[in-house]
This record gives structure tokens, sequence and C-alpha cells, in this order.
């Protein structure tokens, strides 16, 4: 897989330019931003969670983690991670832990952390444990268009 197949349709019906980054498979996104030689402020993590009536998707920097409590908070939601087969229906042309944070690609509302800086350019998931989608930061935002922003992470290190 390089690109998964909603997400491409969905980035190429807005019109928007991107480039993928191979890099050798990887488990984690710290390990993912090292492979592709990505500074971790700049590529941004997937965090499905689930709710009393649906989903949404957590987007933070990958050297940030996410703070459940604070994003319950900010949603006034209790909140759950999703389970691996709730992400597999939801993503279903995408690998497990490499869910893209187009969340309107796949009906999925959107929580952008406020730390993510999308004043420069952009790497996310492409569905794959080996691709990165690169968009510019005004394309990112494109992307990620509607969604609530605020804080609920910190930086991991």
């Amino acid at each position: 897989m390089t690109i998964a197949t909603k997400l491409k349709d969905y980035i190429v019906g807005k019109g928007i330019h991107y480039d993928t980054v191979t890099h050798h498979r990887t488990a984690t996104s710290s390990q993912t931003a090292q492979a592709a030689h990505v500074p971790g402020r700049r590529l941004a993590k997937s965090v499905l969670v689930h709710h009393e009536t649906g989903y949404a998707l957590a987007v933070v920097p990958s050297n940030h983690r996410i703070e459940l409590n604070t994003l319950q908070a900010v949603v006034d939601r209790r909140l759950g991670l999703a389970s691996e087969d709730e992400v597999s229906q939801l993503f279903s042309d995408c690998d497990i832990g490499a869910v893209p944070p187009v969340g309107a690609a796949y009906d999925v509302p959107v929580i952008l952390d406020e730390s993510f800086d999308v004043d420069t350019d952009v790497y996310f998931e492409a569905g794959d444990h080996k691709t990165l989608v690169h968009v510019n930061a005004d394309d990112f935002r494109s992307l990620l268009q509607g969604a609530r922003v605020a804080r609920f992470s910190h930086l991991a290190h």
C-alpha cells in the first residue's frame, strides 16, 4: 500500500498537492519520525477515541502524548480509546496504528491539539506503516477544516 484509497480520493478531490515519503516499517510515531527524517513536531499522530454517541480523531504532534482527562473535559464527554476492531471498521483501508488525521475522508470529526504547528509543512500517516503524506501548512489546514482546536496534550520527552 502507498496511500489509502479514501484518503487519496479525498485529497485529490480537494485539489491538494501532496507527495509521499517512504521509510522502513515502523511501529510507533516516534520511530516513524526518525525513519523518515521528519521532526516529531511536524508529524501528525492520530488517535481514535470513542464516546457514547460516536467517535472522534484526536490529532497531536507525534512527540506529544494525549491527556485523555483533559480531552474529556474539552469535549464534555466520557472518552475511551477505540479498539482495534473499531479502528479497522472505520478506517478499513488503513493498517491498524496508521490512521491518517484527515477525519473528513472517513466521516470522523477531528480535534486538533493547539500545540500542533500548522505554520510549516506537515507529514502524516498514509494508511500503512511505511508511507507518509507530505503537504504544506495551508493544505493541511484545508484538510482539517472544521476541526475543533484545543489543548489536550503534553510533550512526551
